[in-house]
C-alpha cells in the first residue's frame, strides 16, 4: 500500500475497532454490574441490554450502507458516530437497565460497518484491498483481545458509567479523524447503482453472505464452550485473556503470508478454501481437546482461518458489488449480525440438549456445508488497470 492508502486504512480500521470495542468491552463485566441495578434480577433484561446493540445494528446496515452509496461515506460515518456518542452518554448518565438498553440501542443504530468497509474499498486499489481489509479485520480481533485484558481493571477504576464516558470520548475522537483525516469520497457513479434485489440475488454475493453467516454463527457458538474447556483443563478464567491475546497476535504471523500469496498469485479462491478447511480442523480438534495445549493449538488454527476470511470476504464483496459497494456490504453485515444472533441461540440450545461436544460437531458440519458451496466459486478475473490517482482523491 502507498502512504495515502495506509493512512486512510489505519484511520478507518481505528473507527471500526472503536465500535467493536463498544460491543466487546462490556462482555466480561456487564452481567456482574447489572445484578445491582433496578431490574438486574431479571436475566431477560440483562440479555436485552447486551444484545440490543446487534439487533438494532442489523436493522440499519442495509439502509445506511445504501445511503452511503448515494450521498457519500463521510456523511454516513459521521452520523453513525454521533449516534454512538449519544448512546454512550445515555448509558453513562443512567443507572437503570432500561435506559442502558435504550442507550445501547442508539449506539447500534449508528451502523456504519458497511459504509466504513466501502470507504476502505473506495480509497484502495484492488491489488492491496485484501491487505487493507485485513487491517480492518485485525482491528476487530484486537478489540476483542484488548477488551478481555482491560475490561475488569478499567471497571474497577472508573465503574461502568466511566467506561461509557470513555467510549463517548473515543467516539468524538473518531469523528474528528473521519472529518479531518479522511478525504471526501463520494461515489462517482451513484446514479447507476443496482437495485437492492439485484444485489441480494447476485450469486457471487449470495455465496459470500452464506459464508459470513456460517462464520459468525459458529464463532459465537464455539466461544460459549471454549471458556468452559479452559476452566475444565485447569486454566483459571482470570488468565484466559493471556491465551486469547497470544493466539490472536500469533495468527497474523501465519495469516499474512497466505494473504499476500493469494493476492500476488491470483489464488484468492484457493486461500479462501484453505481458510475454511482450517476452521473445520479447529472444530474437530476441539471435540477432543482436554488440555490447555490442545485448546491453544485449536484456537491458533481457528484464528488463522478466521482472520483470513475477515480479510478476504469483505474484499470480494466490494469487487463483485462494483458501484453498489455500500448496499452489498449492508446486506453482508446484516447477514453477519443475524449469524451472531443465531449462533448464540444455536450454541445455547446444543449445550443444554446434547452437550458441549455437539457445538463443535454441528459447527464442523456447517463449515463443511459452506466449503461445498464455496468450492463452486471461480477465481477472480485479472484486475483491470485502475487509474493511478485512486487512493489520493480528495
Amino acid at each position: 500500500m502507498n502512504s495515502s492508502e495506509l493512512r486512510s486504512t489505519l484511520a478507518l480500521a481505528g473507527i471500526f475497532g472503536l465500535r467493536m470495542l463498544g460491543l466487546f468491552l462490556l462482555l466480561p463485566v456487564f452481567s456482574i454490574h447489572a445484578k445491582d441495578l433496578p431490574g438486574g434480577d431479571q436475566a431477560f433484561l440483562i440479555g436485552l441490554a447486551l444484545g440490543i446493540f446487534n439487533i438494532v445494528q442489523a436493522c440499519f446496515h442495509i439502509p445506511l450502507g445504501r445511503l452511503s452509496d448515494r450521498i457519500g461515506r463521510k456523511a454516513v460515518v459521521l452520523w453513525g458516530l454521533s449516534l454512538f456518542v449519544a448512546g454512550a452518554l445515555i448509558c453513562a448518565t443512567k443507572d437503570d437497565l432500561l435506559w442502558i438498553s435504550i442507550g445501547r440501542g442508539v449506539m447500534g443504530a449508528g451502523a456504519i460497518s458497511a459504509a466504513v468497509s466501502a470507504w476502505v474499498a473506495d480509497l484502495t486499489r484492488e491489488q492491496v484491498r485484501s491487505q487493507a481489509m485485513a487491517l480492518v479485520g485485525a482491528s476487530i480481533s484486537l478489540s476483542f483481545a484488548v477488551s478481555l485484558v482491560v475490561a475488569a481493571p478499567l471497571y474497577r477504576m472508573i465503574s461502568l458509567s466511566g467506561m461509557f464516558f470513555v467510549l463517548a470520548i473515543l467516539g468524538v475522537l473518531a469523528m474528528l479523524v473521519a472529518y479531518f483525516v479522511l478525504p471526501n469520497n463520494r461515489p462517482e457513479v451513484h446514479a447507476q447503482q443496482d437495485s437492492l434485489k439485484v444485489v441480494f440475488l447476485r450469486p457471487e454475493l449470495m455465496r459470500l453472505n452464506v459464508g459470513v453467516f456460517v462464520l459468525n454463527a459458529t464463532q459465537v457458538a464455539m466461544f460459549l464452550v471454549v471458556p468452559r474447556l479452559l476452566e475444565q483443563a485447569g486454566f483459571p478464567l482470570t488468565a484466559h485473556w493471556q491465551i486469547y491475546l497470544s493466539v490472536v497476535l500469533l495468527s497474523f504471523v501465519f495469516m499474512v503470508p497466505l494473504l499476500v500469496y493469494g493476492e500476488k498469485k491470483q489464488r484468492i479462491r484457493l486461500v479462501l478454501l484453505i481458510a475454511i478447511i482450517l476452521l473445520v480442523i479447529a472444530e474437530i480438534i476441539f471435540t477432543q481437546a482436554a488440555s490447555v495445549t490442545l485448546i491453544t493449538v485449536a484456537l491458533l488454527i481457528y484464528f488463522v482461518g478466521f482472520n483470513l476470511l475477515e480479510a478476504l470476504q469483505p474484499s470480494l464483496v466490494t469487487r463483485y458489488a462494483k458501484e453498489s459497494k455500500g448496499t452489498a456490504l449492508g446486506v453482508y453485515n446484516t447477514t453477519q449480525s443475524i449469524g451472531l444472533f443465531s449462533g448464540a441461540l444455536l450454541g445455547g440450545y446444543l449445550m443444554d440438549s446434547l452437550g458441549n461436544v455437539s457445538v463443535f460437531a454441528v459447527g464442523a458440519a456447517m463449515l463443511v456445508g459452506w466449503l461445498i458451496i464455496a468450492w463452486s466459486m471461480g477465481e477472480m478475473p485479472a484486475r483491470a488497470t485502475e487509474s493511478k490517482g485512486l487512493a489520493t482523491k480528495t
